[in-house]
Parts: structure tokens; C-alpha cells; sequence
């Protein structure tokens, strides 16, 4: 039997089916809530019940303290109605953010191609469009596996049916082997989304830095490719770290861009180089950046998709060069090695 939710402040009211966690029944009808990890341990989709009652489901004491529990607080993502409920969350406005239901839709690989020695590409074509913004994230499901894994969308949202994943390979991982070993041409998959607030903030009219390494290069492409195809004149940069060449994919298409476009510049960085012949920048981006930019970051929105290491020296160099946390965007979902992590979420920033 459904029941009713209803959202203060934003006053929406959305329709929860019998076992459905809250945030799946708001997010499939087009409601955000505030979520990050989707498995109850991370704490971002805390919610107060103000009228009614729900099951808390299996949210960690971590996440969930019993204290919290006692106030009468629960996880929208793994709390289920047991009638109806109001409850109050914490939702920031966003004007760049387009309110997208989230959906099922299965898809038909149509292509492989390892882009790098560890980072797989597979293009799917699916049997309807996916409407997205770039940037954001769906949920692959992978034959075998109780949860789907999240993996950033690669195109822009003009492809149409057709996405493209880059799945890293995490060589003690448990999905990433068998995908990278077993997804062949033809196979059909099912995907869910799109999930993320990770976006172009386009209503700031600001330059934009981008900070990409490993396969987190697949949102920033996504979100490059859109904003230029859309007619942005101001700035873009990317730094794109890699530890040698045959870690720097998709070089040479951001290298036309960047002589097709006069406002694009692309800044490939080696950690690991070993060829003399290398003209390009080596060391860490963060280092590169500072150089470049003269330690001054003002006046940007930097947008960081990458190896956590990568991310938190980036963020501690733009703060440095006085950039601060509201012009600082990162990506937030996370991998399942991540959920057993003491660093799901900073205790520091709110949007980092």
C-alpha cells in the first residue's frame, strides 16, 4: 500500500510504495533530497520525521547516532514509511539545478575500447534517451552483484541514446575486474539515473578550472564538450594528471578543442614521465596549477573529478590562492570501497 510523504521546507509531496526508501520515491518523481553514498553510511540524506513513522533500515550507528535516532532524525536512504510521514530536510537552492526523476532503462553495449592499460570505455545505446546534466552519474548494474555500481557519464547529453562509461579498473575491486574481463559487444545492460549535483554552476558567469585525473577525466569531458557545444565564451582550463602517456587518454581530441576553441585551454600533466621527448608539464597538478595561475584562483569556479589525493591537494592549493569553498565543486558519489572508509565526508566543508 502507498503511502504519502510530504517535504518541508519545499512543501512537495510524493507517493512512497511499501518497501521504498524515501529518497527513491522522491527522486524517481522528480523531488531532490541531499544524498551521497545511497547505503546509510555517510549521513548526507539525514532527514527529522516531524509527523508519522518509519522503519530506519539498515542505517549505520556511525551515520545514525542512537541520540539522533531518539530526536526522531532517520537516513532517506535506507528509511521506508511505515504510514504517512512529513518530514523536514536540510535542501539548499540551487538555480543551476534541473530536478530530473531518476529512472531505469536498459541498454545495449555497442562498443569496448580500453582507453588506457586500466581504464575500460564502453559506449551503450539505450532504448530510450537519458535525459542529464553533464556532469552527473548513473547507476550500472552489474549481473552477479546485489548493488549497481555509480560511474560518471563521459558524453554530453546531445548524444542521445547513446552514453559512454569510463570504468576504471580497481585491480582488489570485486565489480571493475569482472566488467573489465566479461562485458562483450551485444550485451544488454540495465542503468538508473541520473544521480549528482555535480554541474557547470552556470548562473555565476565565472571561468572555469577543471581538475581531472584517472578515469574521473569522465564527467569534466562531459561538461567541457556540453558547455562549449552551448557557446560558452568564458574561460575553461583543464588540468589533466596522469602518471605517464599511456595514462593521458583522450589527448588529442582536447588538444583540436583547444585550437578550435580560443577559450579552452588543455594542460596535460605527467607524474611519472619517462620520455625525454615530452614537452608538456610534469609533476602534480596542483603544483601546475599554482605556477600557471600565480597562486591566484579568485575569480574562478574550479570544478575537481579525481583520486581523493589528487582532489585534497587541489582544494588546499585553491584555498591557498584565495578560492574558497562555495567556487569549489567536487564529485560526491562514492565506491563501495569508500562505504567502509573513515573518509566518506569531511567534518570540514558542507559542499567539498
Amino acid at each position: 500500500m502507498a503511502c504519502k510523504l510530504e517535504i518541508e521546507p519545499t512543501g512537495d509531496i510524493v507517493e512512497v510504495q511499501e518497501g521504498q526508501t524515501l529518497l527513491d520515491a522522491a527522486l524517481r518523481q522528480g523531488v531532490y533530497l541531499p544524498h551521497a553514498c545511497n547505503h546509510g553510511l555517510c549521513g548526507t540524506c539525514k532527514v527529522e520525521v516531524l509527523e508519522g513513522e518509519v522503519d530506519l533500515g539498515d542505517a549505520s550507528y556511525f551515520a545514525l547516532m542512537e541520540s539522533e535516532r531518539e530526536d526522531g532524525y532517520c537516513l532517506a536512504c535506507t528509511a521506508t514509511v511505515v504510514d504517512d510521514v512529513v518530514i523536514e530536510a536540510d535542501i539548499d537552492v540551487d538555480v543551476d539545478a534541473r530536478n530530473i526523476p531518476i529512472k531505469d532503462i536498459w541498454g545495449t553495449v555497442i562498443k569496448r575500447e580500453m582507453l588506457t592499460p586500466r581504464i575500460l570505455g564502453l559506449w551503450i545505446e539505450l532504448d530510450e534517451e537519458l535525459d542529464f546534466q553533464a556532469g552527473q552519474y548513473i547507476n550500472y548494474h552489474v549481473p552477479g552483484f546485489d548493488e549497481p555500481r555509480a560511474f560518471s557519464l563521459a558524453n554530453q547529453p546531445s548524444t542521445g541514446k547513446i552514453i559512454e562509461l569510463n570504468i576504471g579498473l580497481i585491480p582488489d575491486g570485486e565489480a571493475t575486474p569482472w566488467i573489465h574481463q566479461n562485458v562483450k559487444v551485444g550485451d544488454r545492460r540495465k542503468i538508473t539515473g541520473p544521480f549528482g549535483r555535480f554541474f557547470v554552476k552556470r548562473s555565476a558567469n565565472k571561468p572555469m578550472i577543471f581538475f581531472a585525473g584517472g578515469s574521473g577525466l569522465s564527467s569534466p569531458k562531459s561538461m567541457i564538450l556540453d558547455e562549449l557545444e552551448n557557446g560558452c565564451t568564458l574561460p575553461i582550463t583543464l588540468f589533466h594528471g596522469a602518471r605517464n602517456e599511456e595514462e593521458l587518454y583522450y589527448a588529442d581530441m582536447f588538444r583540436d578543442l583547444e585550437k578550435k576553441y580560443d577559450n579552452f585551454k588543455y594542460i596535460p600533466v605527467l607524474s611519472n614521465n619517462e620520455n625525454p621527448a615530452w614537452s608538456g608539464e610534469v609533476g602534480f597538478t596542483n603544483d601546475v596549477a599554482k605556477k600557471l595561475y600565480n597562486n591566484q584562483f579568485a575569480g574562478n569556479k574550479a570544478y575537481l573529478c579525481g583520486p581523493p589525493m589528487m582532489s585534497e591537494a587541489c582544494i588546499t592549493a585553491l584555498m591557498q590562492g584565495r578560492l574558497f569553498e562555495k567556487e569549489i565543486h567536487t564529485e560526491k558519489f562514492f565506491s563501495k570501497a569508500d562505504l567502509y572508509s573513515d573518509k566518506i565526508k569531511s567534518p570540514l566543508f558542507k559542499s567539498i
